[in-house]
């Protein structure tokens, strides 16, 4: 009797996922994993020529994925509102939405920072995100399996000297996500923190020159975690934010 090749596992298949900075370290190979999972992605990004650069790779791996520029500085809750109805008209789903999206422009101690460029990160690395999940969630609802999940940095690392605002948002997302998941214990959606750990990345790079240390992942090794946390799978982390770097996870 002929051994017929057994399909590879597609945890995703069947599910609209939207992914906020699809071109950045994380979301691309994050990109490319989920849509080897199955997931139908919505590529969302401020940099067109790379969106499509990263739509090739998409496409190859899964379902052909849509793009959506938009530039998180410059959004306002209208155009997030805008985004949302036009995932329900061209998609009429979603069921997952993935935030990988960040800005960080360099170590500077707080005295010597613009005021303007504080706002700027805080808005960029708190409020947009915010605004993001806050337009989506009433699409989300109407899935039967919702997922949210947010990216979050280190805060014993980004809470020390001279990660300025950037530091301060991280722990105010870590804050959102704990939040969410009180607000939400009642719905389908669920809610998780994906904390990947140093992973050599453009962002880390503006920290630390140079990183070859041991502990520093290639981001492709944690773009796993964010399919399990998109799929079914993910119902054993609701609520909390898994440390990817090590053993389980974190309470939010």
């Amino acid at each position: 009797m002929l051994d017929l090749p057994v399909a590879a596992p597609r945890p995703l298949a069947g599910r609209v996922v939207l992914l906020s900075g699809a071109h950045g370290g994380l979301g691309a190979v994050a990109a490319e994993a989920c849509a080897a999972a199955g997931a139908t992605l919505v590529l969302l990004g401020r940099r067109l020529p790379k969106l499509n650069r990263i739509y090739d790779a998409v496409a190859q791996a899964g379902p052909e994925p849509l793009l959506y520029p938009l530039d998180l500085e410059g959004a306002g809750p209208d155009d997030y509102a805008e985004l949302a109805d036009r995932l329900q008209a061209e998609l009429g789903r979603l069921d997952g939405l993935l935030h990988c999206a960040a800005d960080f422009r360099g170590l500077t101690p707080l005295e010597h920072v613009d005021p303007a460029a504080f706002a700027r990160s805080i808005h960029v690395n708190l409020t947009a995100p915010w605004w993001l999940v806050q337009a989506c969630l009433p699409l989300l609802r109407q899935a039967q399996d919702p997922a949210l999940v947010i990216t979050v940095d280190d805060p014993a690392r980004v809470g020390q000297a001279y990660w300025g605002a950037y530091g301060v948002a991280q722990h105010g997302l870590r804050a959102l996500v704990g939040m969410l998941d009180a607000e939400l214990a009642g719905t389908p959606v669920r809610v998780a923190g994906l904390q990947p750990g140093p992973m050599r990345t453009p962002l880390r790079a503006r920290a630390y020159a140079d990183d070859l240390g041991e502990g520093v992942a290639d981001a492709r090794d944690r773009a796993a975690a964010c399919v399990t946390l998109l799929s079914a799978a993910g119902a054993a982390h609701r609520g909390a934010i898994w440390d990817a770097a090590a053993t389980g996870s974190l309470p939010a």
